[in-house]
């Protein structure tokens, strides 16, 4: 009976022990160890009964996701992870597109603050020139005496071509920068296209100012007075611009030679049909003011407003024209003789817009000594003509 006991209390002793170890073995792996622990688990005791280990391996699995959660915990809480590594490169990123935004708005803000002050010190030499023109007994605006200032379409125009200007000096510098440095042919035509572009861009603003107001246009207000007298239609005559250029060319091909005769034969045509075609408007515009009457006289000036508006197709026929002439002219040349030839035409303009400053700052005795001689010459002429006319009145 004693005996029974006491394998009963040992049992239960037994029992009690496996069951606290097992405890204690479940607390310790549901403790969440810190990143840098990295103790050792205890050795296994090897118990033939194995009542100690069992529990331990019990335990360990009795919970699966804790253990599964132990990797993932660390891989987060380690000091060189790369969620941080992704974050820095993030923000690293991020700062960088901020200084470039940064940079960039700098830049444009300078340059605008460079364009208003080149656009404040022409508008401060167009007052000067205006002052002086009027200084020296000038009219400028054609219908400026009875509205007393300029079409606001053609003051914009003036001061859109003026900036156009400004843009040609540049572009002239740089192709003969480059036509002299011996470029390649590539290198030399990407600076011959942007060229035509700058030129294909002055025949948009005239096309704007055309619809604003015809007439500044045509007259050629914005144009310098020895400019002024080769206008025709508001700008320059085609077959007169290739009848100065085929000698500045150099040594042309049989084929060039011919495809340039012939661009001037054909330019020529046009000229010639467009300047008939106006010539009509212009006698279509006489007659419907001449014949209007007391009665009707609103009736005809609505007809001649209408006739009036065709002035506007003229001019931009006669643009087109010389944008389409030029365009010819790049492709029926070499590249190099393109250059050569936008450079010409480049110079022979400037040469007339210094021609007309020459002019208009001339002293007034000048201007006087020349008027005589002028009003001289003009007699001789008339008395030489007059000579002529008795000479052949027998015929």
């Amino acid at each position: 009976m004693s005996f029974q006991q006491h394998t009963t209390r040992g049992s239960s002793k037994s029992g009690e022990g496996s069951t606290d170890s097992g405890s204690a073995v479940n607390t310790l792996s549901n403790t969440p160890e810190s990143p840098t622990d990295h103790r050792q688990p205890p050795p296994r005791q090897m118990d033939s009964a194995g009542g100690i280990d069992s529990p331990r391996i019990s335990g360990s699995h009795s919970h699966p996701a804790a253990a599964k959660a132990k990797p993932a915990q660390e891989k987060k809480r380690g000091p060189g992870s790369n969620s941080d590594e992704v974050l820095d490169a993030k923000t690293l990123r991020r700062l960088a597109q901020n200084r470039e935004a940064a940079r960039k708005s700098r830049l444009r803000k300078k340059a605008y603050v460079q364009q208003l002050e080149s656009s404040r010190i022409r508008l401060a030499q167009m007052e000067q020139d205006l002052q002086r023109a009027r200084s020296q007994g000038l009219f400028l605006g054609g219908g400026g005496a009875a509205s007393g200032s300029i079409n606001s379409g053609g003051a914009i125009f003036d001061m859109e071509y003026s900036r156009w200007l400004d843009n040609d000096h540049r572009h002239m510098c740089e192709l003969r920068t480059a036509f002299q440095a011996h470029l390649s042919d590539g290198d030399l035509r990407v600076i011959v296209e942007g060229y035509i572009a700058h030129y294909d861009e002055v025949f948009l603003l005239k096309g704007a100012a055309a619809k604003s107001d015809v007439f500044h246009l045509i007259t050629g207000m914005w144009t310098t007075p020895a400019e002024r007298c080769f206008l025709w239609m508001g700008g320059f005559r085609p077959s007169d611009l290739i009848k100065m250029l085929i000698p500045q060319l150099g040594p042309l091909t049989e084929q060039q030679f011919m495809g340039i005769c012939s661009l001037q034969h054909s330019s020529q045509q046009a000229e010639e049909a467009l300047s008939q075609g106006l010539e009509q408007l212009q006698q279509s515009l006489v007659d419907t003011i001449a014949n209007g009457s007391v009665n009707d006289n609103m009736q005809h000036m609505a007809m001649a407003l209408g006739k009036l508006a065709n002035l506007e197709g003229f001019v931009r026929q006669a643009d087109n024209l010389r944008q389409q002439t030029l365009h010819q002219l790049h492709r029926l040349l070499t590249i190099r003789q393109a250059a050569r030839c936008f450079l010409v035409i480049g110079d022979y303009y400037g040469r007339l817009r210094a021609l007309s400053s020459l002019w208009a700052s001339r002293p007034r005795e000048s201007m006087i000594a020349a008027a005589d001689d002028n009003s001289c010459q003009t007699t001789t002429d008339l008395q030489m003509v007059h000579s002529s006319q008795n000479h052949f009145s027998i015929f």
